[in-house]
């Protein structure tokens, strides 16, 4: 098979119509192009009830430590409406020198630019002792279940070891070489209801009115913040996303309301410890109301990646491409980094996201190139 360079790869991934939980032919074309390249690669399908069924795919190349591996994701979130689109979301068209189409940039650009650059410095034999891997799922984009998570725990009983990894998430803000991602905050959902005590607003001591009830303890979870943050992280943050009380009548007072909260938060909390402080704001202001609080599972935690040598190694190849030292942040939505940090150092560096999960989805050629050499760059100083 002749080795393809990164834009004809990020072209044929994103003919590849790999909406969640669809592999669509995405993990079997970069199973061919690792296999012809020397990898031992195995295709992995995994299943939990309630969830949709899920395809990975885990290649290595090389036995011995250290093992460098690249992580990534083929599903992407649907298209929408592709009318709306300049060109078929699936087409992968190029025009004014950039690459169109659902995943150009989360995340089949950096899976491509990731592989492109692995075989690269391979034929020119730059691997001399130690292992390259790569751990891909099409599970990023949906419950997050049967991928990444299950991939790990496979690998680890398989007696597979990883010392770092570079995830390919599109982490750029404005151009090529702004900013790694070293850490990820945590998310936690939860809802609280109240009951209430259905009656006429003209007549309110015969009714227990629940809207005055939430709306106080709204107030409480927003009354003054989690923490202040840390040296690397934002301060945490709690956002009200629905108040709801599905009453359509103006002189009735409702039976129940119901809200809905997102908490994103730094490492000085965990799930339970945030559990019981919003539990205890609540309680403190909750007078007579009868209500209900309730979280839902979450598996993103906050993680950090000490910055440190191999983040020093990588932010020099991204500055040596590119003239820019790239900042190192935290910020930013959940990714399967979140996983991968139990098992290596990880941080994440990819293409430019303005456009990611957006109609027209679309990445700049010249980065595709630019993120293949930082790759290139990253591969020769790891393994130097």
């Amino acid at each position: 098979m002749t080795k393809p360079d990164v834009l004809s790869l990020a072209r044929d991934l994103i003919r590849c119509p790999s909406v969640t939980p669809e592999d669509a032919g995405a993990l079997g074309l970069i199973e061919r192009v690792l296999g012809a390249a020397g990898f031992r690669t195995q295709r992995l399908r995994f299943s939990q009830e309630g969830y949709p069924d899920t395809d990975n795919l885990y290649a290595r190349i090389g036995t011995s430590a250290p093992c460098l591996l690249f992580a990534g994701h083929t599903d992407v979130v649907p298209p929408g409406d592709s009318a709306a689109w300049r060109f078929d979301p699936f087409s992968a068209e190029i025009a004014e020198d950039m690459l169109w189409g659902r995943g150009a940039v989360d995340m089949k650009g950096g899976l491509a630019a990731a592989i492109a650059a692995t075989l690269a410095f391979l034929e020119a034999g730059g691997l001399k002792s130690g292992s390259i891997a790569f751990l891909i799922t099409g599970d990023e984009e949906g419950p997050a279940v049967n991928g990444t998570p299950k991939l790990l725990e496979w690998a680890h009983a398989q007696g597979e070891r990883f010392d770092h990894c570079i995830l390919g998430e599109p982490t750029n803000p404005d151009a090529l070489g702004d900013m790694i991602k070293i850490g990820r905050r945590g998310s936690l959902s939860g809802s609280l209801a109240v009951e209430g005590k259905q009656g006429h607003v003209g007549y309110p001591h015969l009714a227990d009115n629940p809207v005055h009830h939430i709306l106080r303890l709204c107030a409480a979870l927003k009354a003054k913040p989690l923490d202040a943050g840390t040296p690397h992280f934002d301060p945490s943050n709690l956002e009200i996303t629905s108040i709801d009380v599905g009453n359509g009548a103006v002189n009735v007072i409702p039976a129940r309301a119901r809200a809905q909260f997102n908490i994103r938060f730094n490492d000085l909390w965990t799930p339970e410890t945030l559990s019981a402080e919003i539990a205890a704001r609540l309680a403190a202001v909750a007078g007579g109301a009868r209500y209900a609080l309730a979280f839902q599972p979450t598996n993103a935690l906050a993680f950090l990646t000490q910055p440190g040598p191999f983040v020093d190694l990588f932010a020099a190849a991204v500055e040596a491409q590119t003239g820019r030292r790239p900042a190192l942040s935290t910020t930013g939505g959940t990714s399967d980094a979140r996983f991968i940090c139990k098992y290596a150092q990880v941080l994440e560096f990819g293409l430019v996201g303005q456009t990611m999960h957006a109609v027209d989805e679309r990445t700049a050629v010249a980065d595709l190139h630019g993120l293949e050499a930082i790759y290139r760059r990253a591969l020769g100083a790891y393994f130097a």
